[in-house]
């Protein structure tokens, strides 16, 4: 059941999308447009301070990538990140990636405003949610997305702060890391970045060209300038020519790539076990999922060759009830479905169940490259050099851990 705060954002989702009609959804966007005008020139303004020094970047004498969007949600940003983390790790890196924890069980409000009043949080050591080598924390703690990459990639850190500089001079001094990667930091300016990779969805690059809250646009789409790689994301393989020439006319320099998010196999939510994708073919099946984009999860499975059957889409990141997804099981029951299928990403958030009636199994996506492997390759390898250059000159005084 969505929460009275799910049920406002779908609501107000509609209405930029521009799919409620009526006085009051007019009168909404009208004053939606207003602030949007303000909501840009603040983001112009917070970036020419911190170009002319007025806000400090922070150097941390390592190599730092930040991985992010100019849209809010439905990018496929997570499997992004996953791929580079793996990819720099396996070619020795000591990787950490350094996360807001967006969504994860907050404390109680009088909680956080007392950390805040008494500067608890400035001296609070960043959650840990993988050290490298365990798993230390569980989605409701860490969030989803950085719970996610910590149980797919054992070999490196995961850590979640509000403060990323704070967390990556952790990483540094603890856990021996030597190449950070911000997880959704394309925004993020307190910390430098060496790279700044930006994902763009082919089926709705920059939603109806407006910025927040009019829109979907984090910053105006010419602020792209600031990116050295694109990736092109949920790529149909066809070249994405249109779309990539309104880019390279903002950004003429950043290599390209283009992706798709390609499904690998099924996994079963409580016992782990792999299945094959043929077992979907031609099986009625009901789908759930609190994504950005469920048309794109829900078409995915079609195209596997399932009949959904029945279907439940709930607000980005909702949190599952125990009672939610028994309610889920005899639905789909009813409606004759012979598995319930979710994402990765909200499989992490399901409750433990005693009894199953029915299979639960979450889609497991990869990115595949479909163009730019060359460019993607060479990255990797520049970012490897400069890591290896950069551990050998780290001034002491960026190596401690603010108090």
């Amino acid at each position: 059941m969505q929460t009275r705060l799910e049920r406002l954002e779908t609501y107000l989702l509609s209405v930029i999308q521009d799919r409620r009609r009526g006085r009051i959804a007019a009168f909404l966007r009208f004053v939606l447009s207003l602030l949007s005008h303000l909501y840009a020139v603040g983001v112009q303004i917070r970036l020419w301070l911190y170009e002319h020094g007025l806000f400090r970047h922070h150097a941390l004498g390592c190599q730092v990538l930040s991985v992010g969007n100019l849209t809010v949600g439905g990018t496929g940003k997570t499997p992004i990140v996953e791929t580079f983390a793996r990819s720099l790790q396996q070619q020795g890196r000591r990787v950490a990636i350094l996360s807001r924890g967006y969504k994860s069980v907050k404390p109680p409000l009088w909680e956080r405003l007392l950390r805040r009043l008494t500067l608890a949080d400035r001296r609070a050591p960043p959650l840990v949610v993988s050290d490298g080598k365990r798993l230390l924390l569980d989605s409701a703690a860490a969030g989803d997305e950085p719970y996610m990459l910590a149980s797919n990639l054992p070999r490196v850190a995961v850590l979640v702060d509000p403060n990323r500089v704070k967390s990556g001079r952790y990483a540094i001094q603890k856990l021996g890391c030597d190449t950070l990667i911000l997880d959704d930091g394309f925004q993020y300016l307190a910390l430098k970045h060496r790279l700044d990779i930006v994902l763009v969805d082919r089926t709705n690059p920059f939603g109806n060209g407006r910025v927040l809250p009019r829109g979907i646009l984090r910053e105006p789409v010419r602020n792209i300038v600031r990116a050295g790689f694109i990736f092109i994301t949920k790529s149909d393989g066809c070249g994405a020519a249109e779309l990539k020439h309104v880019l390279r006319r903002y950004n003429t320099t950043a290599e390209l790539a283009e992706c798709r998010h390609h499904a690998r196999y099924l996994q079963d939510v409580y016992t782990q076990a792999r299945i094959g994708l043929d077992y979907l073919q031609d099986r009625p099946v009901a789908t759930i999922c609190g994504i950005a984009v469920p048309e794109g999860f829900e078409e995915e499975i079609r195209r596997l060759g399932a009949r959904i059957v029945h279907r439940r889409r709930c607000a980005d990141h909702h949190r599952y009830s125990q009672q939610e997804i028994i309610d889920m099981i005899n639905e789909s029951l009813k409606a004759g479905a012979e598995a319930v299928v979710t994402t990765e990403k909200d499989a992490v958030r399901f409750p433990m169940l005693e009894r199953r009636d029915i299979p639960i199994y979450f889609l497991r996506v990869e990115i595949e490259l479909l163009s730019g492997q060359e460019n993607f390759d060479q990255c990797i390898a520049r970012i490897c050099f400069h890591s290896a250059r950069a551990r050998s000159d780290v001034p002491d005084d960026r190596m401690t851990v603010d108090a």
